[in-house]
């Protein structure tokens, strides 16, 4: 269905699912309840869950197929997210234009950086995309201030001159000076509330726009990696070397595969325009070149579902366990006896907080060295594992026994 084998196909209805539950499955904890502030079914951290997994397939689609590391994919999604913010203000508040601009902007950028960076291989590679990005990175906070809006960034306006103010639906601003995005005229931050007993969970039109765009991504990326152009990047990613002796070029398919990435940076940059009407340079700096790399490799790259996992992963790290402080942990370890209390609060306070990162990395490490495949290589451990107890008879002992 929809030139998918059953297995592709189920694995696309089962993101779609989730996708669409992700408000409920999110807010598990009631909102009166001590554990409400691990409930991450709010519109602002849903949308960057989805934004980012396209981010991240999109990496994915480079790194995983072809095995080469770039460091310099943030400029594609900064440059992504300037593009659309310039069409929010100069042609239209609906975000279709501005979705497809930053698309076809960060294609061009990608496809002039992967012509000089593709020269090269390996680290070297690497090192380019990462001078690249930085060059961008100040271009943007410095030299192309009037363009950018240097470190203040860029914001929309009611006083922008608009082109097609009414272009498929236009857009309202509820009596302030900052024009809200909309699509035919519904805008990206209207939410609605259901609330049953102690739960309430909300849904927001704008997560679920960008969601269904997450969902033709993850389709596309199956379709890439099952065609012969994903076999051809596959078979590059073995052996690059042994495909050039045999007289195939494989620079082109390096090349259109870098362009495609990069596209999908600039389509995740374009969404965070549309949804957050601010931009900033801060988009294009290395560290979020770093982060879609962690997101890829905790998912497990090269897998089609990993990228998606990874990047609700960190998110969820950063916008939740950030928000844990000392009265946090001293109330959840009230119970104990003070001298106890005040031990583990001790020991748990510098992994949360602003110490995040820490539990972050101590994760990264655990998953480099035990699961290189990453959350999915341990969905599918905890999956063969069943397997085997399942296929155990009754009165009967595995091997290991």
């Amino acid at each position: 269905m929809l030139g998918l084998t059953k297995k592709d196909f189920g694995l696309l209805l089962i993101v779609a699912v989730l996708v669409i539950a992700a408000p409920i499955l999110l807010n598990p904890f009631p909102v009166d309840s001590s554990m409400a502030q691990f409930n991450a079914g709010y519109p602002d951290l849903m949308q960057r869950f989805v934004i980012f997994g396209i981010f991240a397939i999109g990496f994915n689609i480079l790194f995983g197929l072809t095995g080469y590391l770039s460091f310099g994919h943030a400029a594609f999604l900064g440059c992504g997210s300037y593009a659309g913010m310039w069409m929010l203000k100069l042609l239209s508040i609906n975000v279709i234009p501005a979705i497809i601009f930053s698309v076809i902007i960060a294609g061009i950028l990608s496809l002039a950086i992967g012509w000089i960076s593709l020269r090269r291989s390996g680290i070297y590679f690497s090192i380019l995309t990462l001078a690249f990005a930085q060059m961008a990175f100040s271009l943007a906070a410095s030299v192309l201030t009037p363009i950018t809006g240097g470190e203040t960034g860029l914001q929309t306006s009611l006083s922008d001159p608009r082109i097609l103010p009414e272009f498929l639906g236009g857009g309202s601003s509820d009596g302030g000076n900052i024009p809200k995005p909309s699509l035919f005229g519904i805008e990206m931050g209207a939410s609605w509330d259901v609330a049953v007993g102690p739960w309430l969970w909300t849904f927001n039109w704008g997560y679920y726009i960008a969601g269904i765009v997450m969902l033709i991504s993850f389709y596309i990326a199956i379709r890439l990696f099952r065609s012969p152009f994903g076999l051809m990047l596959k078979a590059v990613k073995s052996n690059q070397h042994r495909m050039s002796y045999t007289g195939l070029n494989t620079k082109p398919y390096m090349l259109a595969c870098f362009v495609i990435s990069g596209m999908f940076a600039g389509l995740a940059g374009g969404l965070m325009a549309a949804m957050d009407p601010q931009v900033g340079a801060e988009r294009m700096q290395w560290t979020a070149s770093g982060e879609v790399v962690l997101m890829t490799i905790l998912g497990g790259a090269g897998t089609l579902i990993g990228p998606v996992l990874g990047a609700g992963l960190i998110k969820y790290f950063e916008n939740i366990f950030s928000k844990i402080n000392k009265a946090t942990l001293e109330g959840w370890f009230a119970f104990m006896p003070d001298g106890m209390s005040d031990f583990f609060v001790t020991i748990v306070y510098p992994f949360v907080g602003k110490g995040w990162h820490l539990t972050l990395g101590l994760m990264f490490m655990a998953v480099i060295i035990f699961l290189p495949g990453g959350l999915v290589e341990l969905g599918q451990r905890f999956g063969r594992l069943f397997k085997r107890k399942s296929a155990t008879p009754a009165g009967e002992t595995t091997p290991a026994e």
